[in-house]
């Protein structure tokens, strides 16, 4: 069977985990076409991203003209089926603070992605993040192609479900994945009852290279990582506040935040006015085999956001043995429970930051290495990535043979 993945900006650094599914779906004999609306804004440095580079068709790089002959070819060849899609795209306009010519631009690539699917055979599409990529299957749907599901990642979606006509795209959809069961409780809130058995938890997957060799064994170092992009919602200034304070405090520790983005420049600046330039540092983006020797090198990971849906980065820490030091939202004490894995504090509080991460440093080697291991086999029975992805291939079967 071929599946479509449409994403909106793919290969990206920060959603490696979407490789790992596609990688561990085409080992289960599912052939994958990749479709990213958009061109990634990142710069790439893992290898296997790089790779995908290759492998993924960008709709928008096919310029202006070709997308427009596309749509009149799609309105001519079936035009009550265009009308149908393009009163639905008026709808979903009127609504969403993207306005209404956003809207339309969406079935515009709905058009040429319903070619590509017809060219290649794709009997379904699949598509991550309930925004703009899932606007743009269920228009091709209308159209008169393939069925189509997404997987919601939260928080955004649960932000603006309204704006982004959520529970419209619930009920065209196949089905709906969410990544943890708080995700799929906060999908039933934007739904009615009828729709709620198509919306399943399929949980997001650890590289085998997190799994396959025992961790490294944990030395009483006195560093932290933190790993994400630089934004708001991850709560990186709120860790150089936290920082400020251990080192006030006569902590002696380093801090290690591995990721780049929009809030680099504050991130850099509030290092600097605190002056710790000497206990603080910002690799920028990093390959994932960067990312797997910064969490070997250090004693915890600590992740502060504000807003998650599941973070991967913790399913990492955890899978090579290191405790995860992160806040109580969303679906992250499905994974993390304190004194079994790692510590909760609440989001936002800086106070309870700093007397946790102080906690952290003063745990005895032998306790950490006990919570890494619980930590592992958590990730070992939940989020292997080859078997995660058995939920979606398992409806991805059913939806073709509807």
């Amino acid at each position: 069977m071929k599946v479509a993945y449409l994403t909106n900006q793919y290969p990206k650094v920060s959603h490696t985990f979407i490789r790992r599914e596609i990688a561990a779906i085409e080992d289960r004999g599912f052939e994958v076409e990749r479709f990213s609306i958009r061109p990634t804004p990142d710069q790439l440095v893992d290898p296997l991203d790089i790779a995908e580079l290759d492998r993924t068709r960008v709709l928008l790089d096919r310029g202006f003209v070709r997308l427009i002959l596309t749509a009149i070819g799609v309105a001519v060849s079936r035009p009550v089926r265009f009308n149908r899609a393009l009163g639905l795209a008026t709808r979903l306009g009127r609504r969403s603070e993207r306005g209404l010519l956003n809207n339309i631009a969406y079935l515009v690539v709905a058009c040429s992605v319903l070619r590509e699917v017809q060219r290649s055979g794709c009997r379904h599409i699949h598509v991550h993040f309930g925004t703009n990529p899932t606007a743009v299957a269920m228009l091709c749907r209308v159209l008169g192609g393939p069925p189509y599901s997404f997987t919601v990642h939260g928080p955004e979606e649960f932000d603006k479900p309204w704006s982004i006509s959520l529970p419209d795209k619930i009920e065209r959809a196949a089905f709906v994945a969410a990544i943890s069961s708080f995700g799929r409780s906060q999908l039933y809130r934007q739904c009615s009852h009828e729709h709620w058995s198509k919306i399943i938890v399929a949980r997001c997957g650890v590289d085998r290279s997190y799994l396959d060799n025992d961790p490294v064994p944990l030395t009483d170092t006195n560093q932290f990582v933190c790993v994400g992009r630089l934004c708001e919602q991850k709560g990186q200034l709120l860790l150089v506040e936290a920082a400020t304070r251990l080192r006030d405090l006569g902590e002696e520790f380093r801090l290690v935040l591995v990721g780049d983005g929009e809030m680099r420049e504050e991130v850099d600046a509030a290092i600097a006015e605190a002056g710790l330039g000497d206990r603080v540092i910002v690799t920028g983006w990093a390959s994932g085999d960067e990312v797997h020797r910064a969490i070997d090198e250090s004693r915890a990971l600590v992740l502060p956001s504000f807003a998650e849906g599941l973070p991967v980065v913790i399913m990492e820490a955890l899978a090579l043995g290191r405790p995860a030091l992160t806040t109580y939202i969303a679906g992250i004490p499905e994974l993390v429970e304190p004194g079994a894995c790692g510590w909760l504090v609440p989001a936002g509080s800086v106070d309870a930051l700093v007397t946790t991460m102080v906690e952290a440093l003063h745990t005895p080697l032998e306790e950490l290495t006990r919570l890494g291991k619980e930590g592992r086999a958590r990730v070992l029975a939940r989020h292997d990535a080859a078997t995660a992805v058995e939920p979606l291939a398992e409806n991805f079967r059913r939806s073709s043979a509807s």
